[in-house]
């Protein structure tokens, strides 16, 4: 048994916040692996902005502003630089990375990476190439994050969906883009078609309530389309959202530069929905083209592939029974497994 600890200092979330509403993918997926190296026999603390002190699912959750003990068998900073400076005399240090390493390219970080030598951890490929060779460090690993049981041992849908499509990331992540294509050029073509959009601020605390105007944009703009089959939804939790995948025809987006894994391609890739994406970001390690889904590389590809997957029913289901087939290989286990040869 190990002593483990993961210090994170982004917004306030605990192992239950997931039972209780929507969470941005970085904080689910650390909700995730605690919970697995917990079930591993390991002792886990998570020292973080939760409200109060919770003991669940072999977890301990803790107040960062109470302290952070000095040692530990596996010390993860998850993301910011300051919380490179606790934990001082672990046996071994990780830094948790989650998005685009650019802003790990300021004196501060480079400061504590050198003094430090943490083992960077990237999850995927994409994302790896985004931290510049010369950056220093104690080691670089690739850990793509894993895929929740709750989505993966999911009774998928039994019949094919009605031609409804489905989106569940950020607004501000090519939605206004996907409402054009939708109004223009993918709804006119296929009859009684609807888009259920399952979006908002809350599922990113303070960071979307400081983006809560540009998202709002969006979102109005949705709302004036509802007369084209645009739905606008709120934000769900993680069972919720398992019974919309299963409605669901196909899931659209564009993907994002920032977008370093896309779990909400992923969880609708375990559910068996075929996705249409463009090959920007880490898009093309979440879909496999022309067998679970489509890379459409540019805007009239992408409407065609949509138009086809809403229509085209032997296409759908050729598509769907291969997303399960392939795309539930890699959980939790085998993240947190990568995670243990760290230590």
């Amino acid at each position: 048994m190990a002593v483990i600890i993961l210090a994170d200092d982004g917004i306030s979330f605990d192992g239950q916040t997931p039972e209780k509403g929507p969470l941005g993918g970085a904080e689910s997926s650390v909700i995730q692996l605690v919970e697995i190296l917990a079930a591993r026999g390991h002792d886990v603390t998570v020292y973080n902005k939760c409200a109060a002190p919770l003991d669940y699912k072999g977890v301990k959750w803790r107040k960062i502003s109470d302290g952070v003990p000095d040692t530990a068998d596996l010390y993860i900073a998850n993301r910011g630089d300051k919380l490179l400076k606790l934990c001082e005399r672990a046996k071994r240090t990780v830094f948790w990375t989650h998005n685009p390493c650019g802003y790990m390219l300021k004196m501060r970080y480079l400061w504590q990476f050198w003094r430090r030598k943490p083992v960077i951890v990237f999850i995927g490929d994409y994302h790896a190439d985004t931290l510049p060779g010369w950056v220093p460090e104690g080691g670089r690993r690739t850990i793509p994050y894993g895929l929740p049981d709750l989505f993966c041992e999911a009774e998928p849908a039994s019949n094919v969906p009605g031609p409804r499509a489905i989106f569940t990331s950020n607004p501000l992540r090519g939605l206004d883009w996907l409402l054009d294509r939708w109004a223009n050029e993918i709804e006119p073509g296929v009859p009684g078609a609807e888009l259920h959009i399952f979006s908002g601020a809350a599922t990113y605390g303070a960071a979307g309530a400081r983006k809560g105007d540009a998202m709002g944009v969006v979102l109005d703009k949705a709302r004036a389309l509802e007369g084209q089959g645009v739905r606008l939804r709120e934000p769900v939790g993680k069972a919720a959202l398992i019974d919309e995948l299963r409605l669901a025809r196909v899931m659209l987006y564009k993907g994002d530069i920032n977008e370093t894994f896309c779990l909400a391609i992923a969880e609708a890739q375990c559910l068996g929905v075929p996705c249409v994406v463009q090959p920007i970001g880490s898009m093309v390690e979440r879909v496999r083209d022309r067998e679970t889904g489509f890379i459409a590389p540019d805007d009239a590809s992408f409407a065609l592939a949509a138009r086809r997957l809403l229509t085209d029913d032997a296409l759908w289901r050729t598509q769907h029974d291969r997303a399960l087939a392939v795309q539930r290989s890699w959980r939790w286990p085998d993240a947190a497994a990568a995670f243990e040869e760290l230590i």
